[in-house]
């Protein structure tokens, strides 16, 4: 049997934090050892916001730096910086295309994306791929937080921009429409929806736009679903229409910063709730009916901060981990008859991206 491999991303602190926490790109085994920093061809003092596992060959790893775009081929031992076209950039995130592995995507702050067609050696800027501008904030560098393809769709491409909306592609990236409208619609109708903690100046719009995450399921062609401060929302038209799927009629918490579809039933999804994006509560959620009905899964463990990140084995349905910002790593191995809790190291209180192999 192969042993599970849980890798976790985390940052230095941001804003009135920068510089405060340990970042890096940590290691462990569940169920034995300690977390391990890993280095071998990352870049000294390295911050990691995105980890993406190839979805044919999970020793292929890519992950996200502020040095630009690293790729292990051996499962994480060792790391090389890419051929990338801006060197400084801050990669938010990275994708691997579900049906065309070669491509992948990565998406930067300020918004860039950019693709890769071989596989992460060469890559090209994709100029067409901008921020609306809706909720813009001097000091703030708005971020490419999710780019999704749809697996049915495979020229379908949408991007989650954290904070102002989401844009969508129909020619794998070429070109762009800002698919937002109706989620500043239901701000604007809906007192319940209105947010703005930001102070940026689209007033209460603000948590309509804060995007987080998006997934698409094979079960589900053209159906894209955001993950948004103020919940989750679905569109059953590529986006030119969204609507709350109202998760707060199984979960206190509605704060949700991932949501993804399981990699061994289209029809499962899993949904990370919490509190705020800065809080001391979150929770884990699956749904077995495409996001209509809900159900608490983590039980016997508590989230003592916010859950930023979720990840489904790729080959064990029994293995799910989840990452607070605060350092916690909360995971089973039994498909949720029992939950673990493995903490980071001292000092590890930024954090973003979870994955497993």
């Amino acid at each position: 049997m192969t042993t599970t491999k849980i890798f976790v991303g985390a940052g230095s602190g941001e804003g009135k934090t920068q510089g405060m926490y340990r970042g890096g790109l940590f290691l462990r085994n569940p169920g034995e050892g300690e977390w391990k920093a890993l280095a071998n061809g990352l870049p000294e003092k390295v911050e990691v916001r995105t980890i993406a596992v190839h979805p044919q060959d999970s020793n292929i790893l890519f992950v996200g730096t502020q040095d630009g775009p690293y790729r292990s081929i051996d499962g994480g031992t060792r790391w090389e910086k890419l051929n990338f076209p801006d060197k400084n950039a801050v990669i938010w995130t990275m994708s691997v295309h579900p049906t065309k592995p070669n491509i992948v995507y990565a998406g930067a702050a300020p918004v860039v994306v950019y693709r890769s067609e071989d596989g992460g050696d060469n890559w090209k800027r994709l100029p067409a791929a901008k921020s609306p501008a809706h909720c813009e904030r001097g000091g703030f560098d708005t971020r490419t937080i999710r780019i999704t393809v749809d697996p049915s769709r495979p020229d379908d491409l949408y991007v989650a921009i954290e904070v102002s909306g989401v844009i969508r592609s129909s020619d794998a990236g070429e070109t762009f429409t800002d698919v937002s409208q109706t989620l500043i619609d239901l701000a604007h109708n809906n007192k319940h929806l209105q947010s703005n903690v930001g102070g940026r100046h689209c007033g209460h719009c603000e948590g309509m736009l804060d995007s987080h995450a998006l997934a698409i399921s094979a079960a589900a062609p053209g159906t894209p679903f955001l993950a948004l401060r103020m919940g989750i929302f679905k569109s059953e038209d590529r986006g030119a229409h969204w609507h709350d799927i109202n998760v707060g009629r199984y979960s206190p918490l509605t704060y949700c910063r991932d949501v993804i579809v399981s990699p061994h039933n289209p029809r499962t999804m899993y949904a990370a709730l919490s509190a705020a994006a800065f809080s001391t509560d979150g929770s884990l959620y699956r749904s077995d009916d495409l996001a209509q009905t809900w159900q608490r899964i983590d039980h016997g463990v508590k989230a003592e901060s916010t859950v930023m990140s979720i990840a489904a084995h790729p080959t064990d349905p029994a293995r799910f981990y989840s990452c607070t910002r605060s350092g916690q790593v909360i995971g089973t191995e039994d498909g949720g008859a029992s939950w673990q809790d493995y903490r980071l190291p001292q000092g590890v209180q930024d954090v973003y991206a979870v994955a497993c192999i």
